[in-house]
């Protein structure tokens, strides 16, 4: 907006200043006019002491001088601020016409143009004076509008300079708010605990896979209240952790895993048929056995086992739900026939 004051005020102030003044390049000036004026008369006066006697045609060119001085003399200005404009008027219009009658002498006519003469030069410097004063006026009036200009322009950069710094506050601000609102969201899709994804996690991981051939391995450690109360909650987050870190092992990296809750682990991973799916569920009994995990208070005399159901389904929307259904019954399943061990389901 200060901007656009600025181009209008340069517009509509100092553009037609500078125009109208140098628009009177090739103009005659009232200096100008004086100045023809007065070499017409001069010009007049020459041939009237040069030539002897005169010539019909001399006698005309006079005329015609005397005609010209009289045309630029009579100027509305001249008439208004100088005096002596109505009398050498007169006097230049009563000798054109005694000379063309011949009742004057050559040098009488010339002394008779040394009165217009004077009035001319009188004129001219009056003019050169106005002028000067106009110029200078001019150069003042342009300096106190590029002063003008230049400050407003320099106000302006500092305003934008302003904006811009401010705009920069507010928008690290934001990438701040953003990556802590990130930050925030990531913090609440994943379990504190082991670091691994939670429920919401696993739903998004879901859709976001949408029409892929998916393997849905759901864990549970058994017995688990009996190990907390017998090693303690800290001994049993850690076996937690534990248990995540060996999900990670054994399945490899295309396997993402969650905690559900508890001591309930889910483990999402790309699988074409059942049979692979039985191949990850071996791996992982295979792996806790590796682990030689120790529970005290296994009412079998066993270390950590687990029970572990699993399904294969195409990532949709509206299969998931089912999907987790099946592997979750399946879970149950293998808990009712003992626990320690693994069921695929084929209803996925």
């Amino acid at each position: 907006m200060a901007l656009m004051v600025v181009i209008v005020y340069e517009a509509r102030w100092v553009y037609p200043e500078i125009q109208a003044y140098f628009s009177q390049t090739g103009n005659l000036t009232g200096q100008q006019l004086a100045t023809r004026s007065r070499g017409y008369l001069q010009g007049a006066q020459q041939q009237l002491l040069g030539e002897q006697p005169f010539e019909a045609d001399s006698i005309q060119t006079i005329r015609i001088n005397l005609d010209l001085a009289y045309g630029l003399l009579d100027v509305e200005v001249y008439r208004q601020n100088y005096s002596c404009t109505a009398p050498s008027l007169q006097t230049i219009n009563a000798l054109s016409d005694r000379i063309y009658r011949g009742t004057v002498t050559s040098v009488d006519a010339a002394s008779e143009l040394l009165e217009p003469i004077d009035c001319l030069t009188r004129i001219e410097m009056s003019q050169l004076d106005l002028r000067g004063m106009a110029i200078n006026a001019f150069s003042e009036s342009t300096r106190r509008h590029n002063q003008v200009v230049t400050y407003s322009s320099m106000v302006i950069f500092a305003l934008g300079l302003l904006f811009w710094v401010m705009h920069e506050r507010q928008l690290r601000r934001a990438e701040r708010a953003t990556e802590q609102t990130l930050a925030w969201m990531e913090r609440a899709m994943r379990d504190p605990l082991t670091g691994i994804g939670n429920r919401s996690a696993l739903q998004q991981e879901v859709m976001a896979k949408e029409g892929t051939s998916l393997a849905l391995i759901l864990v549970d450690i058994d017995f688990f209240k009996q190990y907390n109360d017998s090693m303690g909650h800290p001994e049993g987050d850690q076996l937690l952790r534990c248990l995540a870190s060996l999900l990670k092992d054994v399945l490899g990296e295309q396997a993402t895993l969650y905690r559900l809750g508890g001591d309930e682990f889910a483990a999402l991973l790309p699988c074409q048929n059942d049979s692979l799916l039985g191949d990850y569920c071996d791996r992982l009994t295979s792996g806790l056995r590796g682990a030689d995990l120790q529970h005290p208070a296994h009412p079998d005399n066993k270390g950590v086992t687990l029970s572990i159901g699993a399904v294969r389904f195409d990532a949709r929307e509206d299969a998931f739900p089912l999907a987790y259904s099946e592997a979750d019954k399946a879970l149950y399943r293998v808990k009712s026939a003992g626990r320690d061990g693994y069921e695929v389901s084929l209803k996925g």
